[in-house]
């Protein structure tokens, strides 16, 4: 752990960062720490895309964990860190419904989205895990460029956005501030191996029928699946 630098820059620059807690529950030396590089005058939004299992997750969390160790006056797990103060720590993450109120899951999911939309400010930091994926592909799509693009226009938000929509590293192209990240993997013939490395540049995979196979799929149901998808 090192002692973070607290400044009022509105910039939060990481090395080497690791997740306090993950890091503790995998095995000695297996955690893969990696770099961070926000700025409310630079770089507000990282566009994260990448496989399934393959850390995005938990990098997210990740920053955010360190940015409030750091604030309430803690040592971070990183090489060295230097973070600006932030006002809030917004998070959409998870899928989850509210079935007593009527609420369905892309209604609670849009529903955190307008909090974040309406009150985060120049000073929070954002992390989205998904955004959009309650409902048919298009919407969710749409949906998700015009928050990506309220976020880094209106709200100048330091935010981290994962998501399978690779449509969205397009957005790189055409806003300044936005940069696309990806999670490296290995592949070695059908299967892929997870190097847990935040890597610049995106990708157009998310070896979906891969990781089905990782959790038990049937071979046949993997086998026609990837018939259908060619």
């Amino acid at each position: 752990y090192c002692r973070p630098d607290i400044n009022d820059s509105g910039a939060i620059h990481i090395r080497d960062g690791r997740h306090p807690v993950v890091e503790v529950v995998t095995k000695q030396g297996e955690f893969v720490p990696n770099d961070t590089h926000l700025d409310s005058h630079g770089t507000r939004m990282l566009i994260m895309t990448g496989p399934n299992m393959a850390g995005k997750s938990t990098y997210l969390r990740q920053v955010a964990l360190l940015c409030l160790m750091a604030q309430m006056g803690g040592y971070v797990p990183a090489a060295s860190a230097s973070i600006g103060v932030v006002d809030r720590i917004f998070t959409r993450v998870g899928a989850s419904d509210d079935l007593a109120t009527g609420q369905s899951t892309f209604m609670v999911e849009m529903t955190e989205a307008a909090n974040i939309l309406h009150h985060a400010t120049d000073r929070s930091l954002i992390i989205l895990d998904e955004i959009g994926r309650g409902t048919s592909t298009f919407d969710g799509l749409s949906l998700a460029w015009a928050m990506a693009e309220y976020l880094v226009r209106e709200i100048r938000a330091k935010t981290l956005f994962a998501t399978h929509y690779h449509h969205l590293n397009e957005l790189a192209e055409v806003l300044p501030r936005v940069q696309n990240y990806r999670i490296a993997v290995k592949e070695e013939g059908d299967r892929i191996v997870f190097l847990r490395r935040i890597m610049p540049g995106g990708t157009d995979r998310s070896y979906g029928i891969q990781v089905a196979r990782l959790a038990g799929l049937p071979e046949s149901v993997i086998e026609r699946a990837r018939e259908v998808l060619h």
